[in-house]
């Protein structure tokens, strides 16, 4: 099975960072800080020259911590700023046009909340799969209940046996990450929490801490 460089995704979106505070580049770097080793970039209501802008710094400031970067949706701006890969969800580029765009090198998630869209997802050139939301979220309104850990156990044996890493998704905190791991789970994805204190570098390092 791929693996993926740490049981932590910090996701970076936009939206969540300025109502916080923190600008877009300034977060990814304090995630890197902490210890962060996978990011995801994500930026819904940015222009697209802003969104490859604040992708390139990110990007350059990852390459050199060892980290790598994944763009949300946009297989262009990951391609022209340098990132590793594109996640996308079930509305977006299909990952086989994705790796058009991005190269076959790239690293591609795929977003995925049933039964069906996992087994279909596992029939695609993905790297990873994501499924959620595992816990209820305020973050991102995605129409689907919670999945809770058993999904997740069942989901993490169908990705295994297809060699594809799991990333569990929605709703997770310092407190329930490792439960996620522990139902098989290769990787956390947290947006919320990173930014529940005012030192994201010190809650990526507790959550490095709890998953280790």
């Amino acid at each position: 099975m791929t693996e993926l460089p740490s049981p932590l995704y910090a996701i970076c979106d936009a939206d969540a960072c300025a109502a916080a505070g923190w600008t877009l580049v300034d977060f990814a770097s304090a995630c890197l800080d902490g210890g962060g080793r996978l990011l995801q970039v994500r930026a819904k209501h940015m222009t697209g020259r802003q969104f490859l802008e604040a992708a390139s710094a990110i990007a350059r400031r990852a390459d050199q911590a060892g980290a790598i970067v994944i763009i949300n949706d946009r297989a262009d701006i990951a391609r022209l700023s340098g990132a590793a890969g594109v996640h996308v969800g079930q509305e977006d580029l299909q990952p086989a046009a994705v790796r058009a765009v991005s190269g076959g090198d790239a690293v591609v998630g795929l977003s995925t909340h049933t039964p069906g869209q996992l087994e279909a997802a596992l029939r695609e050139p993905i790297s990873y799969v994501a499924i959620g939301p595992l816990f209820g979220t305020a973050t991102k309104t995605t129409g689907y209940e919670p999945v809770g850990l058993e999904r997740v156990r069942r989901a993490s044996a169908r990705a295994a046996a297809r060699g594809v890493p799991l990333v569990a998704i929605g709703g997770i905190t310092l407190e329930r990450a490792a439960s996620a791991i522990a139902a098989g789970a290769q990787s956390v994805a947290v947006i919320s929490d990173l930014l529940a204190t005012a030192d994201p570098a010190a809650r990526v390092r507790q959550f490095l801490a709890a998953l280790a």
